[in-house]
């Protein structure tokens, strides 16, 4: 009998892995990777996982407008923080609509040119509001959206609230269309609490006249 241990082979995941490791910098197209994954059927699904749960910075044409749909790129080794698998997708998807897709930090939404990288957009995670090593959970109501930059904590300095008072005044000094348009932002933010409180139908299709005070 030999005494050489059996390796276990490569998982499509792995595959992959090594393939964008082997090519950092390198745009890659969608029929190479699944190829270099042995033909996985779910090798997008395995790009994902490296992505958004072990962190691995795999760009597409919704972070560069310089790739195509089908094309990736890994920017470099250096791994952000990431989504951990006790965290839903549902409860992801629930804490960046309740927060308007908007960093709760710097207050840049998703989509908006990335500061420190032009050529990028920014892309939102998920933080925790108190840390889980000071006793938070991840509970909805302890976690927030927040950009990947402020989660690095490349950004530093946060944008000040301003206070009530000033941004009442500014709302109000504003174009009827940009009140609206405020309207509109903070009935979609806050639809979730209004529906809570009969402020708006399932359908979102009504809202009560609030009585006069």
């Amino acid at each position: 009998m030999s005494s050489k241990k059996r390796t276990r082979p490569k998982g499509s995941k792995e595959r992959i892995l090594d393939f964008f490791l082997a090519n950092v910098g390198k745009v890659l197209n969608s029929k190479d990777i699944q190829a270099a994954s042995g033909g996985a059927v779910e090798w997008a699904r395995r790009v994902r996982e490296l992505r958004n749960e072990d962190g691995y910075q795999i760009l597409t044409h919704r972070d560069r407008a310089d790739l195509k749909p089908g094309q990736y790129l890994m920017e470099t080794t250096h791994r952000l923080p990431a989504f951990k698998r006790g965290i839903s997708k549902e409860v992801r998807a629930w804490v960046l609509e309740r927060n308007g897709y908007t960093c709760q930090m710097c207050g840049l939404a998703a989509g908006d040119p990335d500061p420190f990288n032009p050529s990028r957009t920014v892309r939102l995670t998920i933080g925790h509001i108190v840390d889980k090593s000071k006793g938070g959970d991840d509970s909805p109501q302890n976690l927030r959206a927040v950009c990947t930059n402020c989660n690095e904590g490349l950004q530093n300095t946060s944008l000040p609230k301003p206070e009530r008072i000033h941004l009442l005044s500014q709302i109000r000094r504003a174009k009827r269309d940009d009140q609206y348009a405020v309207l509109m932002w903070l009935m979609e933010k806050f639809k979730h609490e209004l529906r809570s409180e009969g402020w708006i139908n399932q359908n979102d299709k009504q809202t009560p006249c609030a009585s006069a005070s």
